[in-house]
């Protein structure tokens, strides 16, 4: 895996508990880009245009590196995360279609196309919901848990070598600051 860098500047930057501080920083091209329109806005725009833009690169990064680890094992990314959620919900390892559609933000077709692909594979079944026929209820099969555990390894090993440029503190830090703009996103809290 290789990080595009082009340059190195000496920037005066906000440290995290607000003092000014002096730092040497390689540039990407979020970097070039926000060069190239700084002057157009005001610098909490700018900040935010370029945090917007970085979080987008990296999940895109983190996504297609995962996807490319995961293919010589035989399973995609997003089966992957449906079994997962799949095995999160203690004990049966069960979900309505709805739960599902919440938990991956995904449309209700999403779903159903993605649930037939694995119920095909043997890894996962479908039932009517006991309490409510008009329900769905998805099932992880023996052979599914069997599968994700197989690969679950393979993520997590990606998602740490991709994140490794970032000490445990700076990721704690970042953790926290994505989970306080996704909570007020989400609207709970």
């Amino acid at each position: 895996m290789s990080v595009e860098c082009t340059n190195v500047k000496i920037l005066s930057v906000r440290d995290y508990d607000g003092a000014m501080a002096k730092r040497t920083v390689r540039q990407d091209y979020v970097d070039q880009m926000i060069e190239v329109i700084a002057d157009r806005h005001e610098p909490h725009v700018t900040q935010a245009k370029a945090l917007a833009y970085r979080v987008r690169r990296l999940a895109h990064r983190l996504e297609t590196e995962i996807k490319r680890e995961l293919a010589p094992h035989g399973i995609k990314l997003w089966e992957l995360e449906l079994l997962a959620c799949l095995i999160r919900t203690e004990p049966k390892h069960r979900l309505s279609a709805g739960a599902l559609m919440t938990q991956l933000q995904l449309t209700s077709g999403a779903v159903t196309n993605r649930v037939a692909r694995l119920e095909r594979n043997g890894w996962v079944s479908r039932d009517v919901d006991p309490d409510d026929r008009r329900s769905v209820l998805v099932e992880l099969t023996p052979a599914g848990e069997r599968r994700a555990l197989e690969v679950f390894g393979v993520k997590t090993d990606s998602e740490c070598e991709l994140l490794s440029a970032l000490s445990p503190a700076a990721q704690r830090r970042l953790n926290d600051d994505l989970r306080t703009a996704l909570v007020a996103l989400d609207g709970s809290g």
